[in-house]
């Protein structure tokens, strides 16, 4: 198992309980804590329990969350968001989804800090491994769980250029030292325009995390930047929001700051030589079923193993092809969920305007207002 993320260590939870011995190797020094929000959908919670980590996991929605939805001058009103789409997805953070898999993985597999893959061949007798300290070692099976630029699939797989799709965007975003002032801590906020946006996702015990989201036509130009310099250019001058979480980002300890793509494959195996998670199916960050998925691959990969256990091969097709259908829709519906999170231009600005106020007319009791 290469990466000791969301997928290998769920993917290791799994194959122990398949009679599978598995070796973790990750190639930082130790294990990475904290991370940004991600939702919950009842599949990754379905998938949690299966593997028996959901009780350990920290769930942070609100009970009585609101959505607002800002203007760059600071008016509001009522709206919906991330935490209102269908299935109701629990908020938490990706550190507390990876410390219940962490705490749940025990003695599930041996795990090697500060070393990642060199070099894999196969033949008949299985996959063999040289890594960065030197060592060599072979294994029946590898499993590339090492996210969107992931080694393994640059190894077994090709370059990144053939898999990567990307989408123009970039990210940015990290964690507020409390909620943004005027509003409660359980309200969750969203400022779109075309081309740029901010979110502002709530937690029930902790302080909120932001999200800045917008579109480049330059996307490595714009990451050789410094995050604070790059986002004072895109959003300076906007009210609302904008200027308390980007006086936030200079004091913030860590910061994700990226470019967002896809990862699209037409296999996810190669003889001995397996990618789970993002490293096979990156959805976006805008799909927000990217644990979900790790850990219903994960265990989807526990179910055919056991199934087949003398016969990998067909082990791991079968695999595939239950995995795939769902992977291919979820991947389809990120492209309408990242117009709704950052719209591409103003067209389908205005058709986001037109559908949030309808469902927000269906979905909220009381009558929109407005505060300015």
């Amino acid at each position: 198992m290469v990466g000791l993320g969301v997928a290998g260590m769920a993917a290791a939870i799994a194959l122990s309980g398949a009679g599978w011995k598995p070796v973790i190797v990750e190639r930082a020094p130790q294990r990475r804590t904290g991370g940004y929000f991600v939702g919950l959908f009842p599949p990754g919670k379905k998938a949690a329990a299966r593997l028996g980590v959901l009780e350990r996991m920290h769930l942070r929605t609100p009970p009585d969350h609101r959505t607002w939805a800002v203007d760059a001058s600071g008016d509001r009103r009522r709206s919906i968001g991330f935490l209102d789409q269908p299935g109701h997805p629990e908020g938490t953070m990706r550190g507390d989804v990876e410390a219940a898999l962490w705490n749940g993985l025990a003695s599930h597999a041996e795990v090697r800090f500060g070393v990642s893959p060199t070099a894999i061949a196969q033949d008949e007798t299985g996959a063999h491994v040289a890594f960065s300290d030197g060592g060599a070692e072979s294994f029946d099976l590898v499993i590339g769980a090492d996210g969107l630029r992931s080694t393994v699939r640059r190894l077994a797989f090709g370059p990144d250029e053939r898999y990567l799709r990307p989408t123009n965007s970039v990210i940015c975003t990290y964690a507020l030292t409390g909620q943004v002032p005027g509003f409660s801590g359980s309200d969750q906020i969203a400022l779109v325009e075309p081309g740029r946006a901010l979110w502002v996702f709530p937690y029930r015990d902790r302080p909120p995390t932001a999200l800045f989201a917008y579109r480049v036509d330059d996307v490595g130009l714009e990451l050789r930047k410094k995050p604070a310099d790059a986002l004072a250019a895109r959003y300076g001058g906007m009210g609302g929001p904008v200027p308390y979480a980007l006086a936030a980002l200079r004091d913030a300890p860590e910061c994700l700051f990226d470019s967002v793509q896809q990862v699209r494959m037409r296999r996810w195996h190669r003889g001995r030589v397996l990618l789970l998670g993002d490293a096979a199916w990156c959805l976006t960050l805008y799909s927000g079923m990217g644990a979900s998925t790790g850990m219903m691959g994960a265990a989807a990969l526990g179910d055919a193993l056991t199934a087949q256990p003398l016969d990998l091969t067909a082990a791991l097709r079968d695999w595939e092809r239950r995995m795939r259908p769902t992977i291919r829709a979820h991947q389809l519906i990120a492209h309408v969920k990242g117009e709704g999170f950052v719209p591409s231009n103003p067209f389908n600005h205005g058709v986001r305007h037109l559908v949030v106020s309808q469902a927000a007319k269906l979905l909220i009791r009381k009558p929109a207002i407005s505060l300015s």
